[in-house]
Formats: structure tokens, C-alpha cells, sequence
């Protein structure tokens, strides 16, 4: 699924148009093919939504609510196969004000996404995780957007989240889509230089360069051969970012 942004807006203002839950004061937006402020229900259907924070039955049971939330669509996924999906099993019959921050935030996939979505917004999904919880929530998301071919549009403030979990990245900067594309594409974009590390007459030699491939290249042209110590590193998507941000202040 391709999603197209030109934005003059923030993150929490351009979510809640594209999930329909606030009007846009110009422009044109369309999600799966409709405008969200037109679009009906048969649209929202194909929408899952994870929220911030989610305000619902703290009494109720994990199964209870999934159950509930399912009776809303017209092909819900299993509540029970879900929970298992979801390594929630155990708490099934447990009331969600007891369930721990991690399990909660495995529920509210949950319930964005029994209804069998084509595309999931996740908004800033792991705030206040440990970095247990975060790394397993992490592999959720994986396996969604892998095994369920749910498209996922998460938004976070933790670039490295954004670079181990994103196909493609949206930086917005003071409101607009300071650039867009692939970690590579958006290191290519801001001009971050690559390292290029090897060794040559016992001494361990550095090049900094915007075209890392080209010089990993030359170098094996000039050895005839493996590299001694070569080593490739590319910037991450965090001092993209920083080299982002200095060019635009």
C-alpha cells in the first residue's frame, strides 16, 4: 500500500484526519481510496486503530472486551485464537486493569486489529515500556506487517524504533515532511557521510564519504582482492536526523 503525505500540520493532527476522527481545513486526504471525512462505515471497517491511551471496561475480562469489540464487524477474528496470537492465553480471563503496560498494549493490537484491518495506525505504541516490553512488542509488529500483511502506520519519537520497525520514514519538522523514504534514502537525502574502515600497513585507516559502495570498490580494485578489516557503516537514522535538523535551523 502506497501513503503519500504533504502535510503543514503535526503528527497528532494528521493522524486523527487520516483515521477520520477530525476535519482538514484544506487540502485533499485519501485512505484506502476515500476521503476520510466522506468515507462510511464499510471504510472504517478496514481501519484498526491503537491509540495513545483507550478508554474501555477495566472490569471486563481481556476475552470479554475482544468479544465485544469483535461484535462490531461483520468477520471478527477469534477472541481466543487471537489472545493466543498475541501471547495473551493466561490472561484471557484476567480483567484488564490488572493486565501489566506491556500486556495491555498487546491487547489494544488486539482490538485494533480483530476486526481484521488492512491497515493498523499505531500511535507512539511503546511510551513508558521497559526495554523487555518494548523489544517484544517490537516483534509483534514484525510478524504483523510479515505474516498478516497488515500495513502499519506507527508513529514515535524514538528515531531508533522508527529505524529497526519502518520500511519507509515521514521526519516532520515545525509541522511539514522534511523528507521521506528508506533509511538509505533519507541518509542519501541529508548527505550523512558513510565510514569506511580497513587496515593497510598494520594501521587501521578511516574515509568518510557520501558514497560508501563506490569506495568499498575502489578499494578492492586497489588490493586485487578482500580488504584487509574492511568495515562499512552507514549513518543511522538518529544522526540523519540531527544532520536534518541542523540544516534546517
Amino acid at each position: 500500500m502506497d501513503i503519500s503525505l504533504n502535510l503543514v500540520v503535526g503528527k497528532t493532527t494528521t493522524i486523527e484526519i487520516l483515521e477520520g476522527f477530525r476535519n482538514r481545513s484544506a487540502g485533499e486526504v485519501s485512505v484506502l481510496g476515500a476521503d476520510p471525512e466522506r468515507a462510511g462505515e464499510s471504510w472504517r471497517a478496514k481501519l484498526g486503530i491503537v491509540l495513545q491511551s483507550w478508554r474501555d471496561h477495566p472490569r471486563w475480562s481481556a476475552r470479554e472486551l475482544l468479544a465485544h469489540i469483535g461484535s462490531f464487524y461483520d468477520d471478527p477474528r477469534d477472541p481466543d485464537e487471537l489472545l493466543a496470537a498475541l501471547g495473551l492465553t493466561a490472561q484471557a480471563a484476567q480483567r484488564v486493569s490488572r493486565l501489566s503496560g506491556g500486556q495491555r498494549r498487546r491487547l489494544d493490537v488486539a482490538l485494533g486489529i480483530v476486526g481484521r484491518p488492512e491497515l493498523l495506525f499505531l500511535d507512539e505504541p511503546t511510551t513508558g515500556f521497559d526495554p523487555e516490553a518494548r523489544r517484544e512488542f517490537h516483534l509483534l509488529v514484525q510478524r504483523l506487517a510479515a505474516e498478516e500483511g497488515i500495513t502499519i502506520l506507527l508513529t514515535t519519537h524514538d528515531l531508533a524504533e522508527a529505524e529497526k520497525l519502518a520500511h519507509r520514514t515521514a521526519i516532520l519538522i515545525a509541522g511539514e515532511i522534511a523528507v521521506c523514504g528508506t533509511p538509505a534514502e533519507l541518509a542519501a537525502a541529508v548527505r550523512s557521510e558513510s565510514h569506511v574502515r580497513w587496515v593497510e600497513d598494520g594501521e587501521e585507516r578511516v574515509l568518510r564519504t557520501a558514497d560508501p559502495s563506490r569506495a568499498a570498490w575502489e578499494l578492492h580494485r586497489r588490493f586485487d582482492g578482500p580488504v584487509p578489516g574492511l568495515e562499512v557503516r552507514r549513518p543511522s537514522l538518529e544522526e540523519s536526523y540531527l544532520n536534518l535538523i541542523g540544516r534546517a535551523a
